[in-house]
């Protein structure tokens, strides 16, 4: 699907200007931060929940700028009705620069990549990375690590990597967020350590309501054979049962995983885009 306009500090533009110059060093260096939100039949998810971590990871690295979250959330409420796509992504790029009133907050739809249908009935594989970011809770376009662990995983086939910080702790993956499954109960590793999604924490409120332990604690891969299984979650692949890590497999997946699958399902589908 090819989309016609974009968002640029509010005023809606053809895509075809939708250019960065070659002199904008923030950019080249990677001051800017940006958050994915997923689009489906006319619902637009959890904006205000994104926009809020959008800001919050750019106040994280000292990136100043002039924007709310109630232009923010308009702006792309604009352009999602312009878009001729009954599911799509909507990609905020917020770009630093020397002073707060040059930053440029740009708002344009994506077609998204969807995981392959079998992943989530057989489950996925996921390589180790022993990498950790430098600010863990702010989504910015310091990826180069992240992309490079990404790009070899799926050189060896797997869906993603895992990333092991200095502790020898899983964290996270390079796009997703990391839980694994034993009994009743689901494990994370500690949020303060992580990028907390927003999609990981939809699944987490699903998860209390429907009587799910929930404990954070630190996950080394090797001890992967204590537990019944894992998932990782993400805004465009929901929730995805783990096949793999590294060397070790899992057995069949979980049943919890199977109905926490079903019950974040049947929650997208009646919350209205809200997550409150």
């Amino acid at each position: 699907m090819t989309f016609k306009y974009f968002s640029q500090n509010g005023a809606l533009l053809p895509v075809e200007q939708a250019v960065i110059p070659f002199s904008n060093i923030e950019y080249a260096y990677g001051f800017g931060v940006y958050e994915t939100v997923r689009v489906s039949g006319g619902v637009i998810y959890f904006p205000q929940n994104h926009i809020a971590r959008l800001l919050e990871s750019a106040k994280i690295i000292g990136l100043e700028h002039p924007f709310g979250s109630i232009d923010a959330e308009r702006w792309t409420k604009e352009l999602a009705s312009k878009a001729e796509s009954a599911a799509f992504n909507i990609k905020m790029l917020l770009l630093g620069a020397a002073r707060k009133e040059g930053a440029v907050l740009n708002i344009f739809c994506l077609n998204p990549l969807f995981p392959e249908k079998k992943l989530y009935k057989e489950g996925a594989s996921f390589a180790i990375a022993h990498y950790e970011r430098e600010y863990p809770q702010a989504k910015t376009l310091n990826m180069l690590s992240s992309y490079l662990a990404y790009r070899k995983a799926k050189e060896s086939g797997c869906y993603d990597a895992l990333l092991v910080n200095r502790r020898g702790y899983i964290t996270e993956g390079t796009r997703v967020n990391f839980f694994a499954v034993k009994g009743n109960a689901i494990y994370s590793p500690p949020e303060n350590e992580i990028l907390p999604g927003i999609t990981r924490r939809a699944v987490l409120r699903v998860a209390l309501k429907t009587g799910v332990k929930i404990e954070e604690k630190n996950i080394p891969p090797e001890t992967m054979g204590d537990y019944d299984g894992a998932f990782i979650t993400s805004t465009s692949s929901k929730i995805v049962p783990v096949r793999k890590i590294g060397d070790f497999e899992f057995g069949p997946i979980p049943e919890i995983t199977r109905s926490l699958t079903a019950a974040f399902d049947d929650f997208l589908s009646g919350c209205g885009g809200v997550l409150s």
